[in-house]
């Protein structure tokens, strides 16, 4: 069996699968799950909000909501901090640029909240969607394969 799989979803569904990765917590205190979506040709780690029904990919600047996403299912993670574009061994990829850069999934504090982002390495920075619109972080933690 997989250490992990990507369970197809949309926001009309209201609720992730019981295997589902919780990654943080918004500032209201809902749960963030981790997921990745597809958007203007990349594959984009996403934050996953089942009680308001919608994730959202930081992306050019700007926190666009996708209602189309996959979650991040199993639980033999761990979160390890980084800094600076490093990507650890056994770092877990959550997408692809379209052109073919992957993308890795990072988390940071922010204003409250413990949320999903983006770490992109050329950028050497974790990108989060954050009240309509992409920040970046250079200090973060990423998501690893436990071994």
């Amino acid at each position: 069996m997989a250490a992990y799989y990507w369970v197809d979803t949309t926001s009309r569904s209201g609720q992730v699968p019981s295997t589902a990765l919780q990654g943080g917590h918004d500032i209201d205190g809902a749960p963030i799950f981790v997921g990745r979506a597809f958007h203007d040709g990349d594959w984009i780690p996403a934050k996953v909000l089942p009680s308001k029904n919608i994730a959202y990919v930081p992306y050019n600047g700007d926190e666009i909501g996708v209602d189309r996403f996959q979650v991040l299912c199993e639980q033999r993670f761990d979160w390890v901090p980084a800094h600076g574009g490093h990507i650890p061994e056994s770092a877990v990829i959550g997408g692809k640029t379209s052109d073919g850069e992957n993308l890795y999934i990072g988390r940071v504090h922010h204003d409250g909240a413990h949320t999903i982002g983006k770490v992109h390495p050329s950028h050497q920075t974790c990108y989060i969607p954050f009240d309509g619109k992409e920040v970046g972080h250079k200090e973060y933690e990423i998501l690893v394969l436990r071994p």
